[in-house]
């Protein structure tokens, strides 16, 4: 929800700017959903516990905002500042766009190969495998997540959130599978290992595009039940 009023200026011209996730769901919200907004100096920035706000223009994330009440003014503004050159104390409003980031922990996100994975194996040559679990996450660094990852979106919610990160995960337990696995017939004694060791090879990739990677679980690979069979024995 964004409450708007007007105060006497003109009727683009945002006096208070504030979201609130209504769905749940939203991760990023972009205001306006499309070209840029009006905003004038002396407008009232609002943001929630939980939420920070990215000011954005010219393919660029600017000032971010934290919790609290905020008067917009060139003091706070610096980078949007140095790129459009506010006049000081100017009431003509200036264009941005502004991106409300939930900074929530997002809890019980699922991963897992779509098809299954070929897996050289020293004992049983090539072996198929299938493999999924569940991942922790947050948004970290908002302003360098609008950078990298939102760019010109409108919303991003948790199911692309999702999505975007199960790619990496996916990878990233190929890469682990071939390094610390020989054997399938070894994978009761390694199983752990695989999961801290994809665990730490993803949290480097997220940190590059502001996400804080909390915790990463295996929680199941499984091969063809005939070789599932011989584990078992």
């Amino acid at each position: 929800m964004l409450n708007v009023t007007y105060g006497g200026f003109p009727m683009d011209a945002l006096d208070v700017i504030e979201w609130q996730d209504v769905t749940g769901t939203e991760i990023v919200h972009r205001w306006p959903p499309h070209g840029a907004g009006n905003i004038r100096l002396g407008s009232q920035l609002t943001v929630r516990e939980s939420q920070a706000a990215v000011f954005f223009r010219d393919g660029q994330a600017l000032d971010t905002f934290h919790a609290g009440r905020h008067t917009l003014e060139t003091l706070n503004l610096p980078l949007v500042q140095k790129l459009i050159n506010i006049p000081f104390g100017g009431e003509t409003p200036f264009q941005a766009e502004v991106y409300f980031v939930n900074l929530r922990t997002m809890t019980d996100l699922k991963w897992g190969t779509r098809s299954p994975i070929l897996f050289r194996d020293k004992e049983l040559a090539m072996v198929q495998l299938r493999a999924y679990g569940m991942f922790t996450c947050r948004v970290a660094e908002p302003q360098l997540f609008v950078n990298k990852v939102v760019g010109t979106e409108g919303r991003y919610d948790l199911d692309s959130v999702e999505a975007w990160m199960r790619s990496f995960i996916v990878s990233r337990f190929n890469d682990t599978l071939g390094e610390v696995l020989e054997t399938i017939l070894d994978l009761g004694r390694v199983y752990d290992e695989i999961g801290i060791a994809c665990r730490e090879r993803c949290r480097e990739d997220f940190d590059k595009f502001g996400i804080e990677l909390l915790d990463l679980l295996v929680e199941a690979i499984t091969p063809p039940e005939e070789v599932q069979k011989m584990i078992n024995e």
